[in-house]
């Protein structure tokens, strides 16, 4: 099936024959749109902080508290990868089956999952978001700038669930440049919208979570916009809902979900135990360099996610068409992409951190802090390129057990780090959990990969009739 070719279909999308196309060049052409939307979506969160760090005289705490709201929205944006992630491998492997039919089936469901669930979440969220915030490292000085940000953020969980999930079913059939689109609608929205209300509208921590909101809206009408048009092959359509359609979803979707959501309590592991080593002075002062080093991680780990995941639909295509001899030349390029990527943001940390500090607060102590910690934290990055492909290979081709089992055990490393660290030598070599669990988590990836490639995927030296 040739993808973006159909009558009707948008013009701009480039033509992709899974079937026959040179890997290389599908690679290329897949990996990069998704990639630099991933970067555009970094300016969702970096955005609202750059801004907020530079609000006067409150900026530096401010900044504190809107990073313990942090992973909670990230927590509750997983709920999007159980159903998009999980859906769209699925869907990949429907068309390399020629099976459309079951393709757009799959893609009704999942709409309605996310629907029903994001509103569920919305509601849950506000129920519980106090507690919540107490629970994962908020402090009498930040809880008043998290609570006021969460607050109205959770009003647009319907819009950022829905855009982030269904942006995987325009990504996974060819239209790359249409899902990278997407995010930069939002993305630019929300550039140009914070400025307004947190400094002209002088609404500061509350402005700057509206203007997320109405952004992640924009978002969300382009996105339902192209999938209820005529100009992608399998669009949202409504019926045909089966419990067991919904349940092989999710079977797919539970590792990327659980990922996402354990990356998130590592982080606020990570801030309790600041909070709780660091005291109430020096525990803020370290909360807002973690807000700063982590708005770091997500511009290497949200653009090496791109790469992978956007790639994801070559190796579910191709794993449905039983041609393992593509699926291992594709990921031969998509390994060799991203350690060209992991390797530039390793350089760039070791070598200029304090050009990206220096985005989020003028204050010497807190910069001189928060570079030592970026250098530390990102000594490992760039094996972590290998880990991310051999994990989100083996979800994209529907083998989640595997993929499930590397990646908790990186999660296991990095907690024990998380807990051990601070008794063994203070709270400051605490970030050199990061490093430890990314080096000894890629060394057994690579291990069970080779192990596993011909046994469950077949022998690439075979081409398929």
């Amino acid at each position: 099936m040739k993808l973006g070719t159909k009558k009707g279909t948008d013009s701009a999308a480039l033509e992709n024959d899974l079937d026959t196309d040179d890997i290389r060049g599908l690679v290329w052409r897949l990996a990069f749109p998704s990639m630099l939307a991933q970067f555009v979506s970094v300016f969702y969160s970096i955005v609202d902080r750059m801004y907020i760090g530079n609000i006067p005289e409150i900026g530096e705490v401010a900044l504190a508290g809107v990073g313990i709201c942090g992973p909670i929205v990230t927590l509750i944006s997983s709920v999007a990868f159980l159903v998009g992630i999980g859906g769209a491998p699925l869907l990949s492997i429907r068309l390399g089956a020629k099976d459309e039919r079951a393709a757009s089936q799959i893609l009704a469901n999942c709409f309605l999952m996310l629907t029903v669930l994001s509103v569920l979440l919305t509601v849950g969220s506000m129920a519980v978001r106090e507690k919540l915030l107490w629970w994962f490292g908020a402090g009498e000085t930040t809880f008043p700038y998290a609570m006021e940000y969460i607050t109205w953020y959770l009003t647009g969980t319907v819009f950022a669930l829905l855009t982030t999930g269904l942006n995987q079913f325009i990504i996974c059939q060819g239209f790359a440049k249409i899902g990278m689109k997407s995010v930069v609608i939002g993305a630019v929205s929300n550039i140009i919208l914070d400025p307004v209300f947190i400094f002209v509208l002088q609404m500061g921590v509350k402005g700057a979570a509206i203007a997320t909101v109405i952004s992640q809206l924009a978002s969300c009408l382009f996105v339902l916009g192209f999938l209820l048009g005529r100009r992608v092959p399998i669009r949202i359509t409504f019926g045909g809902y089966d419990w067991k359609v919904m349940k092989r979803v999710m079977k797919v979707g539970v590792t990327p979900f659980i990922i996402i959501a354990m990356d998130n309590v590592l982080i606020i592991s990570l801030n309790a135990v600041i909070q709780r080593y660091g005291g109430p002075a020096e525990g803020d002062m370290l909360l807002t360099c973690n807000t700063i080093l982590q708005s770091f991680m997500l511009i290497v780990t949200m653009p090496l996610g791109g790469i992978t995941l956007g790639t994801q639909t070559i190796l579910g295509y191709n794993y449905g068409a039983k041609r393992p001899d593509r699926i291992w030349k594709a990921q031969k390029h998509i390994v060799a992409l991203c350690l060209m990527f992991t390797t530039t943001m390793f350089l760039a940390a070791q070598l200029v951190p304090e050009l990206f500090v220096r985005i989020f607060t003028q204050n010497d102590a807190y910069i001189d802090m928060t570079v030592k910690a970026i250098r530390i934290y990102t000594l490992g990055v760039i094996p972590l390129a290998v880990q991310y492909e051999i994990v989100d290979g083996f979800t994209g081709m529907g083998i989640s057990s595997a993929a499930m089992a590397l990646s908790m055990w990186r999660k296991l490393v990095y907690l024990g780090g998380v807990f051990l660290l601070p008794e063994i030598a203070g709270i400051h070599s605490v970030f050199y959990t990061e490093p430890i669990s990314d080096v000894v988590a890629t060394v057994c990836s690579v291990v069970v990969y080779l192990l596993l490639f011909k046994r469950i995927i077949g022998d690439p030296g075979k081409v398929a009739a």
